[in-house]
């Protein structure tokens, strides 16, 4: 079958009502409440922490092979009323492709499309880039609404609650909806398709951290930009077990700027020792190493991501690091969810999907499976097995 994709550019569940953000660049949420400056408490909900503190030692369901189709704790839904025979047209809103993290995402999705059009489930995936922007992903949306061909609607949201409405009018078509990666402000989809979250990010690096320091040492936090929920929620976590650990912790927003991220580095080494450092992603973990070799300091206790320059300079400095991960197999799910809910099977009302870091056990298994892949790959992608691997996502060819 002649393949369809045209590319344009163009729930969390009601109780805890979550943004969930890719790892790099992305726009932020809301603005700070009565025009102030935001802090780690204005984004802490000890609820939410607690769920997902709990979710990282739940033994996720599914196939052990298959972590993209893996569930934590799912209350299952019916989806009989969409089952329907035949190949079927999709629209997917996306956000943007404007970052490492979601262009490995991007030809992980095209790959899986590819098998599952050729098996003849789906006849097109119509997608528009929002670039960053709710205003034009709010009219894509609407847009997709009113060509009225779409069988189904896959959105990742921009940000949360500006895109609500925009959800909710595609789910008032009676078409099945399915959100993934960050969340809306409406459970009206048929499914929430996302990890384990941000606080559950920020507990596993700041424990790992206080593990491995003591008392009164010093972490440097750098963080990519406010007023993105789940970065917030790292930070929020990162900084309570800090605290209750007589951890010093200074935190700094970076940009994702090497240089900037080396100037806070070698500043904070010429007050003075720095025992730690943590980050909300890896973007420029391997600049604030060279900060350390540039001063002559020992390397400190660091957590990056599972982008392979992180993963490479971790294994050349033998330091102690612990390499976080924000699923980017995800991007396999929304699909694979489709299928299901196209079949009438019963689908998770939010489909948590497991979010377990790469120790320093683990690194050269990953470094090893991922040997030949570029700087800005993720190793927990979760590609191997669809058709154009290793070649598409070496070559970085971004569909």
């Amino acid at each position: 079958m002649k393949r369809s994709l045209r590319v344009t550019a163009g729930l969390v569940g009601a109780a805890s009502l979550i943004l969930l953000a890719g790892c790099t660049t992305d726009p932020s949420v809301e603005a700070p409440k009565d025009g102030a400056e935001e802090t780690a408490t204005d984004w802490f909900d000890q609820e939410l922490y607690d769920k997902q503190d709990a979710e990282r030692s739940v033994v996720p369901e599914g196939p052990e092979e298959q972590p993209y189709l893996q569930t934590i704790n799912a209350e299952l839904r019916d989806t009989a009323e969409f089952a329907s025979s035949g190949p079927k047209k999709l629209c997917f809103a996306n956000a943007s492709i404007s970052n490492p993290w979601r262009q490995t995402g991007w030809i992980t999705m095209n790959e899986q499309f590819k098998v599952l059009q050729e098996a003849g489930v789906f006849s097109e995936m119509e997608t528009r880039d929002a670039k960053d922007s709710d205003d034009t992903q709010i009219a894509d949306i609407d847009y997709f609404i009113s060509e009225g061909d779409c069988d189904g609607f896959i959105i990742s949201p921009n940000s949360t609650a500006a895109l609500t409405p925009a959800v909710e009018r595609a789910c008032e078509t009676g078409k099945p909806v399915v959100v993934f990666d960050r969340g809306v402000q409406t459970d009206c989809a048929v499914t929430f398709i996302h990890p384990i979250g941000g606080f559950a990010w920020g507990i596993d690096t700041a424990e790992f951290l206080s593990d491995n320091l003591k008392e009164g040492d010093k972490v440097v936090a750098l963080r990519i930009l406010p007023g993105v929920d789940v970065l917030e929620q790292r930070w929020a976590a990162a900084e309570k077990i800090f605290e209750e650990n007589g951890i010093e912790a200074v935190d700094y927003f970076t940009g994702a700027d090497p240089a900037e991220i080396k100037k806070i580095i070698s500043d904070e080494l010429a007050k003075g020792d720095v025992q730690g450092v943590w980050m909300d992603a890896g973007d420029g973990a391997v600049a604030a190493i060279e900060a350390f070799e540039d001063a002559d300091k020992d390397y400190p206790v660091m957590t990056g991501e599972d982008e392979m320059s992180f993963l490479r300079k971790w294994k050349d400095t033998g330091l102690t690091g612990l390499a976080p991960v924000y699923s980017n197999f995800q991007w396999r799910t929304p699909l694979l969810a489709m299928q299901k809910i196209f079949a009438g099977e019963q689908v998770p009302q939010e489909w948590v999907l497991p979010q377990s870091p790469i120790t320093a056990e683990e690194l050269d298994g990953y470094l090893e499976a991922n040997e030949g892949m570029p700087d800005g790959h993720y190793a927990k992608f979760g590609g191997e097995d669809l058709p154009g691997y290793p070649k598409l996502w070496q070559d970085r060819v971004i569909p």
